[in-house]
C-alpha cells in the first residue's frame, strides 16, 4: 500500500496552532516574574528577584481573542501599518513602470557581464549586512522584497533568492553587528561597558557571519539557475514569472527619464530614512512618514494622474493584508505568553542551568538561551532589557568576561530572528514572497545549524584573549 504524501500545513493554521499549543503551555509552566526597574529609560529586570506568581493559564477564551489583541498591539500595528503603506508605495512606484525599466537594464547588464552576474548576490548582500550590523537594519528589509523577488525571478533564481538577498544579508550583519544600537547598544549600557566597545573583534565576526551567509546563498542560487525545478518555490515562480513584464531585453533602449526619476525618488527616499534611524534614531511611524512622502513625490515625476495614484495605492495596500494577518497572529502568541506569565519563568530556569559550567561552555549555553528566549520575545531591545540584567551577574558568577556575554546576546538574538514564527518581520517578509514558513524553515534550517556552530567557535576566543 503507497503511503499518501503529507502536504506541509497552511501558514495561518500553523502560527494558530502555536497559538494553542502557547495557551496549553501556561497550564503546565509555572507562573513567575522578576521585579523591574528602571535603567536609561528603560524598564529592566532585577537580577535574583524571580518570584512565583499566581497561575493565570490562558484557556479558550483567549485563544480566540489572540488574534484581534495582535491588531491592537502598539508593536504589532505599527509593523502593519508599515507594511500596508509600503504596499501602496510600491504599487505607485510599479504603476510608473520604473521597477520594469530597471529589472530589464539589471538584467541586460547581468547577461552582457560575467563579472556582474558572479558578483551580484556578494555586493547586495555585503550591504545589506552593513545595515544589519551599523543600524540594525529590520524592518526597513521588508519594502526591498517586494524589488528583488521579480528581480532574481528576471535573472533565472527563484524567489527564495530574491528574499536571501536583503533579508538573510540583512539578518547575519544584524547578528554578527559591530555598531547596532538596538542590540549591542542596550545591552552594553547595561553590562557597564563603554559604548560600541569591543568594535575590533565584532568586525572580524561580522565578516565571518556575512561571509557564510553569502556562501550558502551563492551555492543554492547556482544550483537553481542550472536545475529550476530544484527550488523550493518552483510552482509559485512559475505563477510570478507570468506576470513579469521583461520583453524584449536585446531590444532595450535604456531606462527612460521619467522613470529615472522615479528610481532616484526612490533612492533618494531610502538613504533619508537611513540617515534618518542613524542621526535621529526614527523608529516605524518616521519611516512610514518618509515612505508616504516618497510615494507621492514618484507618482508626481512618473506623470500618474491622481487616479491612477490612489488606485495603485489601494490595490497595493489591499495585496498586503494577507502578510498583515500573519504578523497580528504572530504577534498573538506572545501576548498569550505574556499573559501566562512564563516568559520570566522559562528565563530562570535556562539561567539556572549553566551556574556550574566552565566559562567557555557558558557563554555557548547564553547564546543557546538567547535564541530560545527569542522565541518568545524577537524584539533585540526588549529582549536586552529581559535578559542582560540577569545574565550580565550570571556571567561575572562563571567567569564569562561581560563584553562576551554581550556577544552571546547579539548572537541568539540575531541568527534565530530569520527562522522563528512570531518574528513579525520574518512572517511579513515571507507573506510577502509568496513563501510558506514551513518551506523557508526546511530551506533555512541548514545555514541556522551552520550559524550555531559558527557562533559557538566565535566564543572560543574571547575566553582565550580575555576579552
Amino acid at each position: 500500500m503507497k503511503l499518501t504524501k503529507i502536504k506541509a500545513p497552511n501558514t495561518y493554521l500553523l502560527i494558530f496552532s502555536i497559538i494553542i499549543i502557547t495557551a496549553g503551555l501556561t497550564w503546565l509552566i509555572p507562573s513567575g516574574e522578576y521585579d523591574r526597574s528602571e535603567m536609561n529609560d528603560r524598564m529592566v529586570v532585577v537580577s535574583g528577584s524571580y518570584h512565583a506568581v499566581d497561575s493565570n493559564p490562558q484557556g479558550f477564551w483567549a485563544i480566540l481573542k489572540a488574534p484581534i489583541r495582535g491588531f491592537t498591539d502598539k508593536s504589532a500595528a505599527l509593523i502593519v501599518g508599515f507594511v500596508l503603506i509600503v504596499g501602496g508605495v510600491f504599487a505607485v512606484l510599479e504603476k510608473t513602470k520604473a521597477i520594469d525599466a530597471a529589472i530589464k537594464a539589471i538584467v541586460k547588464a547581468h547577461e552582457r557581464s560575467p563579472l556582474i552576474e558572479m558578483l551580484f548576490i556578494p555586493i547586495f548582500m555585503t550591504i545589506f549586512s552593513i545595515g544589519g550590523g551599523s543600524f540594525g537594519m529590520g524592518e526597513e528589509v521588508i519594502p526591498f522584497i517586494l524589488i528583488f523577488v521579480p528581480l532574481s525571478l528576471a535573472l533565472g533564481y527563484d524567489s527564495v533568492v530574491g528574499v536571501a538577498i536583503p533579508f538573510v544579508g540583512a539578518g547575519a550583519g544584524f547578528a554578527g553587528a559591530f555598531l547596532n544600537p538596538f542590540t549591542i547598544g542596550i545591552a552594553q549600557q547595561i553590562a557597564d561597558l563603554p559604548l560600541f566597545s569591543g568594535i575590533g573583534y565584532r568586525l572580524i565576526c561580522w565578516f565571518i557571519c556575512t561571509a557564510v551567509a553569502i556562501m550558502f546563498v551563492m551555492v543554492y542560487a547556482l544550483k537553481i539557475k542550472k536545475q529550476p525545478g530544484k527550488s523550493i518555490s518552483f510552482e509559485i515562480d512559475e505563477e510570478k514569472r507570468k506576470t513579469l513584464h521583461i520583453g524584449d531585453i536585446e531590444n532595450f533602449k535604456g531606462v527612460e527619464i521619467r522613470h529615472k526619476l522615479a528610481l532616484w525618488t526612490f533612492a533618494a527616499g531610502m538613504v533619508g530614512m537611513i540617515f534618518g534611524v542613524l542621526k535621529f534614531q526614527w523608529y516605524i511611524e518616521e519611516i512610514c512618514a518618509v515612505f508616504f512622502l516618497t510615494g507621492i513625490i514618484v507618482g508626481i515625476v512618473g506623470k500618474l494622474s491622481i487616479k491612477e495614484f490612489t488606485d495603485a495605492f489601494v490595490v497595493g495596500a489591499k495585496d498586503m493584508v494577507g502578510t498583515a494577518l500573519i504578523i497580528v497572529l504572530a504577534r498573538g502568541i506572545l501576548i498569550i505568553a505574556e499573559d501566562g506569565r512564563i516568559i520570566d519563568t522559562t528565563l530562570n530556569a535556562l539561567a539556572g542551568s549553566i551556574q556550574h559550567l566552565h566559562p567557555i561552555v557558558s557563554s555557548q549555553a547564553m547564546f543557546v538561551i538567547h535564541s530560545i528566549i527569542n522565541f518568545f520575545v524577537p524584539s533585540g531591545s526588549a529582549k536586552a532589557a529581559l535578559t542582560m540584567p540577569i545574565m550580565i551577574p550570571l556571567a561575572d558568577l562563571v567567569g564569562v568576561t561581560r563584553q562576551t556575554a554581550v556577544l552571546a546576546f547579539q548572537f541568539g538574538d540575531g541568527f534565530s530572528n530569520m527562522i522563528i514564527p512570531t518574528s513579525g518581520i520574518t512572517m511579513g517578509v515571507l507573506t510577502l514572497s509568496g513563501i510558506s514558513w514551513e518551506k523557508w524553515a526546511k530551506w533555512l534550517l541548514p545555514l541556522e545549524i551552520i550559524f550555531l556552530l559558527v557562533g559557538c567557535i566565535l566564543l572560543i576566543p574571547p575566553f582565550l584573549m580575555g576579552w
